[in-house]
């Protein structure tokens, strides 16, 4: 646990200890990329740190309900930051999913240069276009003044994945707020698309960029605005046709494609991020 009540789960290689052998990098995930069998194991054999959002799954704090979007933001370079005391020379990756991906992006953007790549999935950079229409923001802003903690109802589990067993393990998952989306947490979801657009173009660090076409949660449009905003040079962008919005958890075919497209970025970078002159496995 981290602090403030922060539930912080870490996967460490088999082959080291609290202060043995360094892993070749460490990856930060956000929103329920989990630790894998299989091709996708060889992602988390990497250092993995993977903190709960503040009010999300194991985290304390009231379910769906933060003050400030920011706040996201705040923890996961927190976290970074401690762990970088103990390995400061291994390169850092971010990876996130969905809301996840709005954080990483403002995390990156934050601070420029110190990430060696982030990794996308389903990122939240544009706000359904069903969902989120002029009379529909402006019904929330109004509602927020009155009943913030007023749900606007839970999430469609149809549109997440056409895996249904996927649906339904998330259906059966305790974990997951059934209360639903609350208005006040709407508003802040809006204020983070906003901030994400603006980041847009501070982003320098490599990244690959995954989407699913039918994505009905986060707009796939964002994905292409991602990709020509961004100043970064080394950037690469998959599109999954029919695919929904939990790619890890879709369909096997992509499932497997995707942790297989994660592995094989994230390792042919590796050898590009660790610093000349610090050799790989010297204690820190």
């Amino acid at each position: 646990w981290g602090g403030r009540g922060r539930r912080i789960t870490r996967w460490r290689p088999a082959s080291t200890t609290e202060r043995g052998p360094e892993p070749l990098s460490k990856t930060l995930s956000l929103n329920e990329i989990e630790k894998r069998a299989g091709d996708g194991d060889s992602v988390a054999s990497l250092f993995s740190l993977a903190p709960s959002a503040v009010g999300h799954g194991q985290s304390e704090g009231e379910r769906m309900v933060v003050s400030d979007f920011h706040v996201f933001v705040r923890d996961v370079l927190q976290h970074v930051d401690v762990m970088q005391k103990d390995y400061p020379s291994l390169p850092v990756f971010l990876l996130g999913h969905s809301m996840g991906g709005a954080i990483v992006i403002l995390t990156a953007a934050e601070r420029p240069g110190h990430f060696s790549g982030m990794v996308l999935i389903s990122p939240l950079v544009l706000a359904n276009p069903e969902s989120a229409t002029t009379f529909k923001v402006l019904a929330a802003k109004v509602l927020n003044l009155v009943l913030p903690n007023m749900s606007l109802g839970p999430i469609d589990s149809s549109v997440l994945s056409r895996n249904k067993t996927e649906v339904e393990l998330y259906d059966s998952d305790p974990l997951i707020c059934r209360a639903g989306l609350k208005v006040c947490f709407g508003i802040q979801l809006l204020n983070a698309v906003s901030r994400v657009e603006r980041a847009l173009p501070k982003l320098t660090l490599p990244f690959l960029l995954l989407q699913g076409s039918a994505d009905r949660l986060c707009d796939s449009r964002g994905a292409y605005l991602l990709m020509e905003s961004a100043k970064s040079q080394d950037k690469t962008l998959k599109i999954y046709e029919g695919a929904y919005h939990v790619l890890h958890k879709e369909l096997p075919e992509v499932t497997n494609s995707v942790f297989h497209e994660i592995n094989m970025w994230v390792s042919q970078r590796i050898t590009m991020a660790v610093p000349r002159g610090v050799p790989r496995g010297s204690p820190p």
